[in-house]
């Protein structure tokens, strides 16, 4: 699995270099221009999972947020943000000019002014120690653990802390971790609920049958498939779709319209299966986090409606 995943990853752009940064300017300067919208299309998906997991166990799961680089994904989910919006606060030119120092003081601010929505609670998790660093220090997770389970051990200290972790969220990280990985979180996290958002050009069965021997069962959302984002370029777009080509999946009206898509998968206890399968908990609204301007809302229990500038 590991030397295919490595073959499937040659096909795709590298955007190494945006996750050494002290901050997320560069992040979002890249991806943004790519159209990246999978932490604002996947939010909606995990609050409800999330609000499901709460209904039945802990009030406030805890989600280990694998590859959760500068921890956009607890951002969107804890406040009223979106991808959008702090992309927009990132690339103004007044922002590029500052410290990564003037930043972090500042983002520490701007994200404890807003009131938290949150259901979870994050750890983040990632190869990248100064984007687990940013993430720490403006409050955006509890805490980080800095580890590479591809290529090394997980510490007993980081092990012992993954004890009380309910849910472990993915949203684009597998491909570069593989099972080795979520082995080792399993040796550490009993039970959890893992939900994975996979690139449609990376076959899931390893995992599948890796959950399986923890007595997990997997589940896909057949309903829906999600954007990730634009192809970086004309190269990128055909070596996906060749890698596509030799797994026999259709990419018509998908990825050969220029967008790289994900599917959803869940695994959880099959007792929480059978009680409430996934689409059961799962409703997609397509475009809902998408700007569309001027739309009336209703507020409260009476007829009033506002115009709201989106």
């Amino acid at each position: 699995m590991k030397a295919n995943f490595g073959v499937i990853n040659s096909s795709k752009a590298n955007f190494d270099e945006i996750y050494s940064m002290e901050d997320p300017r560069e992040y979002f300067a890249v991806l943004g221009a790519l159209d990246y919208m999978i932490p604002d299309i996947a939010e909606p998906v995990v609050r409800q999972i999330l609000e499901a997991r709460a209904r039945l166990y802990s009030p406030r799961p805890v989600v280990l947020d694998v590859g959760c680089s500068y921890g956009i994904n607890a951002a969107l989910h804890r406040f009223p943000v979106n991808f959008t919006v702090l992309r927009r606060r990132y690339t103004r030119r007044e922002v590029a000019a500052l410290s990564s120092d003037e930043l972090l003081r500042l983002d520490r601010n701007y994200y404890a002014s807003w009131p938290e929505i949150g259901v979870g609670r994050f750890i983040g998790f990632d190869a990248s120690r100064p984007a687990i660093r940013y993430a720490e220090r403006v409050g955006l997770i509890e805490r980080g653990i800095v580890a590479n389970l591809e290529a090394g051990a997980l510490a007993p200290s980081d092990a012992a802390s993954l004890a009380e972790v309910d849910v472990i969220l993915s949203t684009g990280s597998v491909g570069y971790v593989t099972d080795k990985t979520f082995r080792a979180l399993l040796r550490a996290i009993p039970h959890p609920w893992i939900v994975s958002f996979v690139l449609r050009m990376f076959p899931y069965d390893a995992l599948t049958g890796l959950f399986a021997e923890h007595g997990l069962v997997t589940e896909r959302l057949a309903s829906a498939v999600f954007v990730q984002r634009r192809f970086r370029d004309v190269s990128e777009l055909n070596s996906t779709l060749e890698q596509l080509a030799c797994r026999d999946i259709d990419t018509d009206g998908f990825e050969s319209d220029g967008l790289l898509r994900a599917e959803l998968f869940v695994s959880r206890p099959r007792e929480d299966v059978e009680a409430a399968p996934l689409e059961s908990l799962v409703t997609v609204c397509s475009g809902l986090n998408r700007p569309v301007g001027t739309r009336y809302v209703r507020l409260g229990t009476d007829e009033s409606r506002i115009a709201l500038e989106l």
